[in-house]
């Protein structure tokens, strides 16, 4: 009869459903409305009204910790199923019951309205990020990071957070290291502001403290809210409401639905009285962290053009050192050396949100693979990443119409985001000693002039060495400057750039032995 009358109560969510269990309790899929804003995915429950408040919330957690399921409770919760219902809803589709869908989405954004004032004082945004940190590797959890970055400063996507939710089974007893890599990982996307909105959601409860997890965050020294006692905010949820009841199970499931209802009802109340945070600083660290990653790229290439440089200099020196006088006495003379220069290349291009070099189509929103260079520096302003711009004003290393990135700082108008890049090469050409003279006492003061060949050589060498501090102290104050707005530097993109930052110390230890 109860199962009935819950039948009766819920008939418009059925009817909008689909059965996939008719046992105990029935357990029904919800077909929410599915849209794609950009490249991400909206999965909306209700119709939102705007003059009710919301609340937003980012879950973060290992594959198999309970998230799903959670994610799954907060609906129920929020639609007033109790255990007696006999019933259950599922908002998050299962994984076997849908492949394509766990292997293609990033992020997924989860919303329900029209309970507002009813069960809660607010709606409920729930972010999703199915499959971080799984087994598809570092350069799938950099394309997580985007969509998220994507989703904070698209105008129809999340501008302020609630809270952010760690997710752990009450059985953990440490914080893994895939734990505290996605973690760290999500957390550097956030400005330092955002502490105060970090909780713990403990799953798999029976709802006894958890002290071994309440430790294990502690002593991974993992930044989450506190309450007045000093001790982290934490909630309590089991995941049994699924299971199927029996005489033999009907008392322990319904302590676990009271368990997790205790939960909701303790967690409801924080995000009552939590002050959500915009999120402008999260945007900044992102911008911030995608033009460092940029400026160490277009460093490398720098660096790489100079010992280019570097070489046919040496090249030079030991020829004139060689064959000076010879030279003197024979000016068709030549010796060989290899001469830097730049050539495009061509790289894999694509289309981006509608969108094909500037022109605007009316297809489905997909990235958009390319470089954006200028035309002035001949550099590489942003390339490998840039997958979002479709254009060279929205490229993120811009920044108040000037690029970021380049030598020059030119503006935006001196680049173009095209299907090719810079290379630097070079190629063996045959130098008189007119050629060098030319070469490195062109542009020089009449005292220059005066100077020997070797002496000019020397200060070309001396002014590229300079050249290699300067650009090391760019990326240095990238990285101060990061540090000063980002809550955890340690994030999945300094990983990324593990390599890079190991290579501009090597040269930065080299410069120091020259300076020494």
């Amino acid at each position: 009869m109860a199962q009935c009358n819950a039948s009766s109560r819920y008939q418009d969510i059925i009817s909008k459903s689909t059965l996939i269990s008719s046992g105990s309790p029935a357990v029904y899929q919800l077909r929410p409305k599915e849209e794609k804003f950009g490249t991400l995915t909206r999965k909306t429950d209700g119709e939102k009204n705007l003059n009710k408040t919301n609340r937003t919330i980012l879950l973060v957690g290992e594959t198999g910790s309970g998230k799903s399921t959670l994610i799954n409770a907060l609906f129920n919760y929020t639609m007033g199923v109790k255990f007696e219902d006999n019933i259950w809803f599922e908002i998050v589709e299962d994984e076997k019951r849908s492949q394509s869908e766990s292997q293609t989405s990033d992020v997924i954004v989860y919303e329900i309205f029209g309970y507002e004032d009813v069960t809660l004082p607010y709606s409920l945004t729930i972010i999703d990020t199915p499959g971080y940190g799984d087994t598809r590797g570092i350069e799938h959890d950099v394309i997580v990071s985007q969509r998220l970055f994507d989703l904070f400063r698209s105008d129809d996507g999340v501008h302020e957070l609630s809270a952010v939710g760690l997710v752990m089974k009450a059985s953990e007893n440490r914080v893994s290291d895939r734990l505290r890599y996605i973690f760290d990982s999500v957390m550097s996307l956030f400005g330092k502001d955002i502490e105060e909105n970090i909780v713990s959601l403990i799953t798999h409860s029976n709802g006894i403290t958890p002290e071994n997890v309440l430790k294990a965050l502690e002593a991974a020294n993992i930044k989450c809210a506190k309450d007045e006692e000093n001790e982290t905010v934490h909630f309590l949820f089991d995941n049994c409401q699924r299971k199927e009841r029996t005489k033999k199970s009907k008392v322990p499931l319904e302590n676990a639905w009271m368990i997790t209802e205790a939960g909701m009802e303790e967690f409801k109340d924080f995000l009552k009285e939590s002050e959500p945070q915009k999120l402008k600083t999260t945007v900044e660290v992102l911008n911030s962290r995608i033009r460092l990653t940029a400026c160490i790229q277009n460093l490398q290439e720098r660096i790489q053009l100079i010992e280019l440089k570097q070489r046919e200099i040496q090249q030079t020196e030991e020829a004139l050192k060689k064959h000076e006088e010879e030279m003197k006495k024979n000016e068709k003379f030549t010796v060989e050396v290899d001469e830097p220069y730049k050539e495009k290349q061509p790289i894999k291009g694509g289309m981006w949100g509608g969108f094909k070099f500037g022109v605007i189509l009316d297809i489905p929103p997909v990235l958009f693979e390319g470089a954006v260079t200028c035309n002035v520096c001949e550099e590489n302003c942003h390339y490998p990443g840039c997958t979002m711009a479709p254009s060279p004003s929205w490229c993120e290393v811009m920044k108040d119409g000037n690029c970021t990135s380049c030598t020059g700082k030119c503006h935006e108008s001196d680049h173009v985001k095209e299907e090719w890049i810079y290379v630097n090469k070079a190629r063996k050409v045959q130098k008189t000693l007119q050629d060098m003279k030319k070469k490195y006492e062109e542009n020089k003061s009449e005292s220059e002039k005066k100077k020997s060949l070797m002496e000019n050589v020397d200060t070309v060498m001396e002014e590229l060495t300079a050249e290699k501090i300067k650009w090391l102290d760019e990326v240095y104050q990238h990285v101060v400057n990061l540090e000063q707005i980002a809550m955890n530097v340690d994030s999945l993109s300094t990983h990324v750039e593990t390599e890079s930052m190991l290579f501009t110390e090597q040269h930065h230890r080299e410069i120091t032995f020259i300076n020494y």
